[in-house]
């Protein structure tokens, strides 16, 4: 497709960030919206235009002198977290869509990529090969409901040619969740090992994420009101995944064998605790993170390859390369090293 002008939102974030940048490097005008004061300020500092826009209230396009050019919407941002207050993530997740979704109604826009997250279909059970179709299960937390919201939200509009995108656990140079919330946990006390270490997960790369976004950006309308799963396709033993991460770092991983089932337990009496807790912060430990620590999942990405024409092309180990490689590069330290 040829575009006038894509808006880009949660750019100020690692996904949106990397969506811009690429954006850029293919001549593609993009306008990109955030709210972090400091990141808009470094990527207008770059060149880019910016619109800063709180997506959670209604807008048009008289809020910014671009607006009434975007002709595509990649909707990459989000509240991505295990825990928190059920209103934080609707309004960021179901009523910053909505918001959008109208925008795109009102602007006759041709094409509305929406980033959501195989958090949707996760279960406590283990679970290979997963396709798009396969029935979602009751949300296991905030997060993984008002993104099952938002997709229904996208999916309902035809006419703004909407494409979900699925991307599993994005990594990468800039990602401040991931790799850092596992670094984190590897310095602070040793890593839980449950069933034996049979826990397996695919991630992927935000290049080739990026890579499905554009993708998805350009497809024809085979594409519309479709749901794409995005990974690497390497499925890793999560404790492989780990000690690479942690050796690139200079973190010792340490293991410590745990029955699931009173683990899990914990986690449960924690996040009761911290519901009950002023501010209610996030507990030390919650039953999604054990459960990606316990359980084999993975996605099934034949769609996206049949339908978008995408593959991934970077392995974790070259991904783990490119991470440190650029991170190093930016700021002259690990990754993970201040999280």
């Amino acid at each position: 497709m040829s575009m006038k002008r894509v808006l880009v939102t949660g750019a100020s974030g690692f996904l949106g960030g990397h969506v811009v940048a690429r954006l850029a490097v293919s001549g593609v005008p993009a306008l990109a919206q955030g709210r972090d004061a400091r990141r808009c300020e470094a990527l207008e500092a770059a060149g880019y235009a910016v619109a800063r826009l709180d997506l959670s209230r209604p807008f048009d396009a008289s809020l910014h002198p671009w607006l009434g050019e975007v002709d595509a919407i990649i909707h990459c941002a989000a509240l991505s977290a295990p825990f928190g207050w059920l209103a934080d993530f609707e309004a960021a997740n179901v009523t910053a869509t909505q918001n959008l979704v109208a925008f795109a109604h009102r602007q006759g826009l041709r094409r509305f990529v929406h980033i959501s997250s195989p958090s949707v279909g996760f279960a406590f059970r283990d679970q290979l090969g997963i396709t798009e179709d396969s029935p979602l299960p009751a949300p296991v937390n905030h997060y993984a409901r008002t993104k099952q919201q938002g997709e229904k939200i996208v999916l309902a509009a035809p006419d703004i040619g909407p494409v979900v995108l699925r991307p599993r656990g994005i990594y990468g140079a800039g990602d401040r969740a991931l790799l850092p919330r596992l670094l984190q946990a590897a310095r602070q006390r040793a890593l839980p090992l449950f069933r034996d270490g049979k826990a397996r997960i695919d991630l992927t790369h935000v290049d080739d994420v990026v890579d499905a976004v554009l993708a998805a950006l350009d497809a024809g309308s085979v594409a519309e009101r479709q749901v794409f799963n995005i990974s690497s396709g390497e499925v890793l033993p999560v404790r492989r995944i780990a000690e690479q991460a942690c050796a690139r770092a200079g973190v010792k991983a340490r293991w410590r064998k745990m029955p699931l089932g009173p683990a899990m337990l914990a986690a449960g009496l924690m996040e009761t605790v911290a519901v009950r807790l002023p501010g209610r912060p996030e507990p030390p430990v919650t039953r999604y993170g054990l459960g990606l620590f316990a359980y084999a999942q993975s996605l099934d990405i034949a769609k996206a390859r049949d339908i978008l024409g995408w593959t991934p092309k970077v392995s974790f180990d070259e991904g783990l390369d490119r991470t440190f490689a650029e991170a190093g590069e930016a700021s002259g330290a690990r990754v993970g090293a201040t999280a």
